[in-house]
């Protein structure tokens, strides 16, 4: 089966929220016929990104296809566009026919905030647990890289978005995979922090 990965891009995303995953998941799916890693923007014009970095979108929401995997990044966009009925409506519909949700960092915000989370399982930046905490949408896990609730995956910051990406390739396309994305982007997974503390899937 090919999967079609979507990744959410807005105003204001946090570059590397989007930019690290996309590096692992393009690297992971070279060479495979029919798979795909997409940025999927509201609209077609350039997206403004947190730092400064303009990136034109592959597609937009009433043009995207239906996607196997959803990326939502962070950054000061992500809280935003909460207020953005499109974005929200978009992300309700599209959640539904994933085979995994993902969020990087404050992405978490943007998911939350949409309703697709109440009562699972979510991390986000270590700075910004109190404040996910105050939207009482998800139940909040603090101290680790990303948590997983069924098909909803969470990480921390940006650098664990790259090792939830890494995971996520596994999870996808296994452990050969897995190997070769790592050695492409030359990086040491699993940490050498320990992730076995992960919280249990949820029930």
């Amino acid at each position: 089966m090919a999967y079609t990965i979507g990744i959410l891009i807005f105003d204001g995303a946090e570059e590397m929220d989007f930019v690290g995953p996309w590096e692992v998941l393009a690297a992971a799916v070279e060479g495979k016929t029919g798979e795909r890693v997409l940025t999927v923007a509201p609209d077609a014009r350039p997206i403004v990104c947190e730092k400064g970095m303009r990136v034109i979108p592959d597609t937009q929401f009433d043009e995207a296809p239906a996607l196997d995997v959803l990326i939502v990044p962070g950054g000061s966009g992500a809280r935003r566009e909460i207020g953005n009925p499109a974005t929200v409506e978009w992300l309700r519909k599209t959640s539904g026919g994933c085979k995994w949700v993902t969020s990087v960092c404050t992405g978490a915000f943007l998911i939350a905030g949409s309703g697709i989370a109440d009562g699972r399982r979510m991390t986000t930046h270590h700075l910004f647990i109190q404040a996910f905490r105050e939207m009482k949408r998800a139940d909040v896990v603090e101290g680790v890289r990303f948590v997983r609730d069924g098909n909803l995956v969470s990480a921390g910051g940006v650098m664990s978005g790259i090792e939830m990406s890494l995971w996520l390739v596994n999870e996808l396309y296994g452990p050969e995979t897995v190997e070769r994305t790592k050695s492409y982007i030359a990086y040491d997974f699993p940490p050498r922090t320990s992730i076995e503390g992960l919280p249990a899937e949820a029930d």
